[in-house]
């Protein structure tokens, strides 16, 4: 996976900065329907660079905020690499582990002609004929249930290196692919690029997003991956969207990345994050009718490009972000099943529902050729918890590799799992979530739970 620089303009910038971000995110709904268009839980990819580096590095000092407060959440997987006669491929892998897992992807695609105006992340398809082959190689590997689509980082907010003829051309990729995306998977969400609250105004944001045919996409997306509050970028996005009803455009909503908003926002590049922290965590449960989701988009701890490569992971760039942010929410069941999605076929209860005091666990198995990621739900009964553990028989050959919101004792066998202490207490009928990554086979692996 490539990736991606991303420069800001604040207002008091006359020049447009260059923007990017890598990789694609996802998000967990945390109890309570959700005020979007979208519930259910989003995908955690196994196989991300900084769930990687945490199994690589178990004794690291900073291995146990890292894994807590970033690896454990759903994050976007980035589609920036070039390769047509890969695309469908790599598409439908994805999609397919997220759907084996019962969660819904987030995937970012950046390929478009000329990105990022030739600044640090720099390529994409080497011209608009080449990258509508792409698009559609790559939407054949949609598959038909829910994903969402972050389309284009900056393709619409940059424009400063186009001229008027190439700024049509892009305008009409942009909608030709968002149709051609729909088209093959009418469940996917796709969204358009929108920058932020200090670059473009709303109703120049607004002219940019009908220009490239956002009456074919579900809506906009901003803040990927700047540093601007929240509470700016929704305001931000009520003002387009307003901007858009005006011109008859009505339904469209928001997404905003949460990434790495919750602390300062000042500089343009992001690479020493000492005034940063991680924002809102991953949900669709936003509480807002405007907006379907908060998402991290730009992976935490993936460089913009200026003291480190563009998309390399730095773990003292992810520490940054982590030490000091608040700890993720205790999740509580989903009260509707994810739409487009048929009934689980992982691993279902291994208990029956609580009907007394102590705990139920549960396990769902997302496995691959040689390893396998395990979600796992802790549920108390009719007494609140001040702390459990889950023991867990896991098949032969199989052993624990990494952990993340809860600490493992063993690796093979019946490994017992203990809560951190953000997630000991969980109220009556609550539920909490850990999960962890091991070689072998994790199908068929049983759960029991008890109250410590």
């Amino acid at each position: 996976m490539a990736i991606l620089s991303r420069r800001r303009r604040s207002v008091a910038v006359s020049v447009a900065a260059v923007a990017s971000a890598t990789a694609a995110a996802v998000c967990f709904a945390v109890g309570g329907a959700s005020a979007g268009t979208i519930s259910g839980p989003l995908y955690r990819d196994p196989s991300s660079a900084v769930v990687r580096w945490v199994a690589a590095n178990p004794g690291d000092s900073r291995a146990a905020a890292i894994r807590d407060k970033i690896a454990s959440q759903p994050q976007a997987r980035w589609f920036a690499n070039f390769n047509p006669s890969t695309a469908q491929a790599e598409a439908a892998a994805f999609i397919g582990a997220a759907n084996a897992a019962q969660q819904i992807p987030v995937m970012a695609v950046y390929q478009i002609t000329n990105r990022d105006c030739g600044g640090a992340s720099a390529g994409g398809a080497p011209d608009l004929n080449q990258y509508q082959t792409w698009v559609s190689n790559f939407s054949r590997g949609l598959g038909n249930r829910t994903v969402i689509i972050i389309l284009e980082t900056d393709s619409l907010a940059l424009l400063t290196c186009l001229n008027s003829n190439e700024i049509n051309a892009r305008n009409q990729a942009i909608s030709t692919a968002t149709r051609t995306m729909k088209s093959a998977n009418p469940n996917a969400k796709v969204y358009l690029d929108a920058g932020h609250s200090t670059w473009n105004s709303a109703n120049e944001t607004a002219n940019r997003l009908r220009a490239a045919g956002v009456q074919y996409a579900d809506g906009f997306f901003t803040n990927v991956s700047n540093y601007n509050p929240t509470s700016g970028e929704a305001n931000f996005g009520r003002n387009v969207i307003s901007a858009l009803n005006g011109m008859g455009l009505s339904g469209k909503r928001q997404v905003i990345d949460t990434s790495r908003n919750g602390g300062a926002s000042g500089d343009w590049c992001g690479d020493d994050n000492t005034d940063r922290r991680i924002g809102q965590y991953p949900t669709t449960n936003t509480g807002d009718n405007n907006i379907d989701a908060y998402l991290w988009v730009k992976p935490p701890g993936e460089a913009d490009g200026c003291r480190y490569t563009a998309g390399s992971f730095q773990p003292d760039l992810a520490f940054s972000l982590a030490n000091g942010a608040p700890n993720p929410p205790t999740t509580t069941p989903p009260t509707t099943a994810p739409p487009t999605t048929p009934p689980p076929t992982t691993a279902p209860p291994t208990t029956p529902p609580p009907t007394g005091n102590g705990c139920t666990a549960s396990v769902a198995v997302n496995q691959w050729n040689g390893g396998f990621t395990a979600s796992v739900t802790v549920t108390a009964g009719d007494t609140a918890l001040n702390g459990w553990n889950v023991s867990i028989a896991l098949p032969g050959g199989a052993a624990v590799t990494s952990t993340w919101s809860a600490q493992a004792s063993g690796t093979s066998g019946t490994v017992r799992f203990t809560n951190v202490s953000y997630n000991g207490q969980v109220g009556a009928r609550q539920s909490t979530s850990f999960g962890f990554q091991g070689n072998g086979t994790g199908q068929g692996s049983t759960a029991t739970c008890a109250a410590s």
